[in-house]
């Protein structure tokens, strides 16, 4: 298969994290550069050995030995550029943020799923070695269940390379517009990061300020995951006297993941303010730290370049694709709205044509919900149910097999006696769990046991039932354990309680 030429639409500051990836890339090639700015693209194509120069992109895509472009350009230029280009018959990737609203954002999505063309939109944060570790390791359940993200971002007075001031002009422009540098610009690479990792949001609360009136920080921006009891957070700083190292810009962000079982921590991103660890995980009692992981940030601009070419040649998938960089930018215009409107900003009444009333409606249902699912917060109101949950208790207990999650029981070998307190008799249960299995019998206890545990069957069937914690018949006397009480706890993650 021939070389894919590829054609770079801008030469600023951001193509010079994009070109590496073309170095010696078997199958593809950085064919042309394209700048109004005749000189620096000149110096481009020399520094990259590229075979044109335009300084108009609509003779660029006119040139029939062209096959894909990179759009390389400030927001308000992407539409346009993006549209033109797919209507030319190239395949296009484009910088993020795919463009600045979302009706400009369905109006691109809606030429490119017509196009002959491949379309994504390029963030490198999901390339990056530490973050796609981090992805994979969740995927393969190395921290069990994830109920927490956090992000933490930090930007210097100095540090890092030199930008241009035509480039900080635009940006000016975009952050005057209320599209800030960090929030907004940058915060795309961290909402993106935190979408890829544990799921789509649901709904945003952001508290966005600003030291100097112009940065958008400090900032705090917390969020709900929409599938699951998951939860994320995000604290930008701004230290005006500090330096960040950096090959990069001036600044440098740091993500933790916790499960139900262990933790993952990314210790760098764009700067290197840890230059020997790339990432950490802690499971099963001890961290094990990964130094051999690249680290520096331009990693990712060349996985996003590898990700593009694949992705034209039917070998994976484009990452980001329309639809998900869609979302994307509707999450990072919540987190704008959310501090604009200071409430609560559901990411999906950007699509309502009233906002407000869809979310005290979407709130008023959550809560009528709420109200019907809310569990007895005393055991006392469970037993004047005694009767309902008293006469499922055995049954349940006996299908606690049906429920058992064996990589939770991993390592654990335990004898487990269970009394179930009935009106007039009590019910004997044997839970025997050892090396990943488990078997439960009637009528007997374990001699000798780990653990015996006493409960009155109505209190144990609302347990299993979920209308009651087990911490909560504990803590009131109505589960007696006897034994190691740790082993208790545990049978929470094993049966699911």
């Amino acid at each position: 298969m021939p070389k894919l030429n590829i054609g770079f639409i801008g030469c600023g500051r951001i193509s010079d994290l994009h070109a590496p990836g073309y170095t010696n890339l078997p199958n593809a090639k950085l064919y042309a550069v394209c700048d109004t700015n005749k000189e620096l693209a000149d110096q481009k194509a020399g520094e990259w050995k590229a075979e044109k120069v335009y300084t108009d992109y609509q003779e660029m895509l006119a040139d029939p030995a062209i096959d894909a472009i990179e759009v390389l350009t400030p927001h308000t230029l992407h539409e346009k550029m993006t549209i033109d280009s797919l209507q030319a018959g190239k395949h296009v990737a484009l910088q993020k943020p795919m463009t600045i609203n979302l009706k400009s954002a369905d109006r691109i999505i809606a030429v490119a799923n017509k196009a002959k063309g491949l379309f994504k939109v390029t963030d490198n944060y999901l390339t990056y070695p530490p973050i796609a570790l981090a992805k994979k390791m969740i995927d393969d359940g190395e921290i069990g269940t994830p109920t927490n993200l956090r992000i933490k971002m930090i930007a210097g007075g100095s540090g890092g390379w030199e930008v241009d001031p035509a480039t900080w002009a635009w940006r000016m422009a975009e952050n005057e517009a209320g599209r800030g540098f960090q929030t907004f610009d940058h915060g795309h690479h961290l909402w993106a990061a935190a979408w890829f990792l544990l799921g789509d949001f649901e709904r945003v609360s952001a508290w966005i300020d600003s030291i100097d009136g112009i940065v958008d920080s400090p900032a705090t921006i917390m969020w709900k995951y929409k599938d699951g009891v998951k939860y994320g957070m995000c604290e930008y700083s701004f230290a005006t006297d500090l330096t960040i190292p950096s090959n990069y810009y001036a600044n440098d962000e740091w993500i933790e993941i916790t499960g139900s079982k262990g933790l993952i921590v990314i210790h760098q991103c764009t700067g290197k303010l840890s230059e020997t660890v790339g990432l950490s995980l802690f499971k099963d009692g001890s961290w094990k730290h990964f130094t051999d992981i690249k680290t520096d940030w331009g990693e990712g601009f060349i996985g996003a370049t590898h990700n593009f070419i694949g992705a034209i040649q039917g070998k994976e998938k484009p990452l980001l694709t329309g639809e998900q960089a869609r979302r994307v930018l509707a999450i990072t215009i919540a987190i704008s709205e959310s501090s604009r409107k200071r409430r609560e900003v559901y990411v999906d009444e950007l699509d309502a044509r009233f906002p407000d009333e869809f979310t005290k409606r979407k709130i008023r249902r959550e809560l009528q919900q709420q109200k019907k699912l809310k569990k007895p917060t005393s055991s006392q109101g469970i037993e004047q149910l005694s009767s309902k949950y008293e006469n499922q208790a055995i049954q349940l207990t006996e299908a606690l097999t049906d429920r058992f999650n064996a990589e939770e029981a991993k390592g654990w070998d335990v004898e487990i006696g269970l009394v179930l307190s009935l009106k007039e008799t009590d019910t004997l249960f044997s839970i025997s769990i050892s090396d990943q299995t488990v078997s439960i019998s009637k009528e007997k206890l374990p001699e000798p046991a780990t653990l015996t545990a006493r409960v009155p069957a109505a209190i144990w069937g609302a347990i299993l039932l979920g209308k009651l914690s087990l911490e909560t018949a504990f803590l009131e006397g109505k589960l007696v354990m006897e034994g190691n009480i740790e082993d208790g706890l545990k049978l929470k993650a094993v049966f699911g309680l």
